[in-house]
């Protein structure tokens, strides 16, 4: 009998993962200087290119949150800015009309000491007049309407007068209370009476 022993062909295996490669095996891999096997140069670049795009997404972050802070800050100025512009507004008119009121007191003034009515009647038309300047000063158009066709989007109708006449269907014969226009809206609707056409009533005993 042959003893195998003697006739089998010795068998070297190679382990060519990198992680169990030392001393600079086939695959180029090195020892670290504390016995571990150093890592393939491919994954050191993919390691290195992670760190630099962490890197990069950190700043991007960064510039993200330092610019939304500033967003906030400008926001919070503007609306103060805004507030502060509206406040003037507000005052510029209040003391515009406030010379209406000194104007007024003395209108009722000058009527007193008069003793006469026509003259306190005329210091408050005069005081009207100029009231009413300075709403137009302020963009203020007066509406009043009386004869023209009644308009919904300007126009209130508070009551309805019954007319023969099938022309006068549909105008304003009357002003309650005029209207105002600030620029091309609609501050306040012209309060009106319409005329509208009746149908004739029906003769006795028909119906």
């Amino acid at each position: 009998m042959t003893d195998r022993s003697d006739t089998e062909v010795p068998v070297k295996v190679i382990d060519r993962r990198w992680w169990v490669q030392k001393d600079g095996g086939e695959e180029g891999g090195t020892a670290a200087e504390d016995g571990r096997p150093e890592k393939p140069s491919y994954v050191q670049d993919l390691e290195r290119q992670l760190a630099e795009k962490d890197r990069q997404l950190q700043e991007a972050l960064a510039s993200y949150r330092e610019s939304a802070r500033e967003f906030d800050a400008a926001r919070a100025r503007l609306r103060k800015d805004v507030a502060r512009e509206i406040e003037r507004g507000r005052q510029g008119v209040l003391v515009e009309l406030l010379d209406v009121v000194d104007n007024l007191d003395r209108a009722i003034e000058a009527g007193r000491l008069a003793g006469d009515p026509a003259t306190l009647l005329g210091g408050i038309d005069l005081v009207r007049r100029m009231f009413v300047a300075k709403l137009e000063g302020f963009g203020l158009t007066r509406i009043d309407p009386l004869g023209e066709a009644f308009d919904p989007s300007r126009h209130e109708a508070i009551s309805v007068v019954p007319t023969t006449e099938p022309a006068q269907d549909g105008l304003i014969c009357g002003v309650v209370a005029p209207g105002y226009l600030m620029g091309d809206e609609v501050l306040r609707p012209a309060r009106v009476a319409v005329s509208q056409v009746q149908p004739p009533a029906a003769p006795p005993g028909v119906g």
